[in-house]
């Protein structure tokens, strides 16, 4: 599929499926609910950081997990409850499911996917892989389970540049999926041979580096914090590169008042909670001739509501399930990522 053709269905897709917003009896109403039947189903809820803040405040009010997907997968793994609310993206989901076979997972909708995951269609990927037998097989957390299934390594961002590091380290050669701009930016930190798919993140990939330099001459004093799936030109400008969770102790740790983020807007509940009384910007992500298709917020991410929440555990719906076949195979590269992480 043409990138073009791609977006114009992402665009299509999600003009759709976008939620009608609550007014605050409606939110008060739904989060008492939710935590009753969180309790009524043996079930914790699990957000990301992407999620509405809404969804985070809840998920850490009934006992649950904000996080990023590396701290998701360990949480839902180790917690006794026999059911899993994943509010997030799909793979998300999946790896819940693939890591905890036994529990019951279920997402507020199924509709919440991501770019990366679509932008890496098994069948292609599987003939890539086919193409370069020599290479260790190094996926992004954002992929299909079938796509897991055929990797050697998962990595998230908070834990691909020392997996690479390892694996350069015993002279391994890499193939990296999906995020172009995630796998450039570990190929100019390591100088890994690496062979990067053509993936990308429709949030991340927005950012502009010209209207970042010009919304820095405003704001001399700000340090800027950006995600390695931004495109180069904005990762030469940050001052710190990290993960959402390395974002977040950013703001704890450096003396600026003032940061300009890129990555997702819904960070911002998390580095307040983390860092009061700093002023958090958000990175621009218009320029010339540029179109948002996001403005920083993962419209995958906004499909996950408090109706939505409330709906698939009162119905049990939108549960996720990975055939049987593939998850000894996708169980693998998972726990070598988590024994890795655990060292680390």
């Amino acid at each position: 599929m043409s990138q073009i053709s791609e977006r114009l269905l992402v665009q299509a897709h999600l003009a759709a499926k976008q939620p009608a917003p609550l007014n605050d009896a409606e939110k008060a109403d739904y989060k008492a609910r939710i935590a009753t039947a969180l309790k009524a189903h043996d079930a914790v809820l699990v957000a990301h950081y992407y999620t509405d803040p809404l969804l985070q405040e809840l998920a850490e009010e009934t006992g649950g997990c904000v996080s990023d997907s590396l701290e998701m997968a360990r949480f839902g793994k180790n917690h006794p409850a026999s059911t899993l609310v994943v509010a997030g993206v799909r793979f998300m989901g999946e790896t819940a499911k693939i890591l905890s076979p036994e529990k019951r997972v279920l997402m507020p909708t199924l509709d919440a996917t991501c770019s990366l995951d679509i932008g890496c269609p098994i069948d292609e990927f599987s003939a890539f892989c086919d193409q370069h037998p020599d290479r260790t097989v190094v996926v992004y957390a954002n992929t299909s389970a079938a796509v897991k299934a055929r990797a050697d390594w998962v990595v998230t961002s908070s834990c691909a540049l020392p997996i690479v590091e390892s694996l350069m380290d015993r002279g391994e050669k890499i193939l990296w999926a999906p995020d172009k701009h995630l796998g450039g930016y570990i190929q100019s930190k390591t100088d890994a041979d690496m062979l990067l798919w053509d993936g990308a993140c429709i949030v991340h990939e927005e950012f502009k580096a010209k209207a970042l330099i010009d919304l820095k001459a405003v704001y001399p004093d700000a340090a800027i914090l950006v995600h390695p799936e931004s495109p180069a030109a904005v990762v030469e400008l940050a001052d710190v590169v990290g993960s959402t969770s390395q974002l977040i102790k950013a703001t704890q740790e450096l003396p600026n008042s003032t940061f300009i983020v890129a990555t997702d807007k819904g960070i911002f509940y998390k580095m307040q909670q983390a860092a009061p009384g700093r002023r958090l910007i958000d990175a621009p992500t218009a320029g010339d001739g540029a179109t948002c298709r996001s403005c920083a917020n993962c419209p995958w991410m906004a499909m996950n509501t408090l109706p939505r929440v409330l709906q698939s555990l009162e119905q049990g719906a939108n549960e996720i399930l990975v055939p049987e076949e593939l998850i000894p195979a996708a169980v693998r590269p998972l726990e070598r990522m988590l024994e890795f992480t655990s060292k680390l």
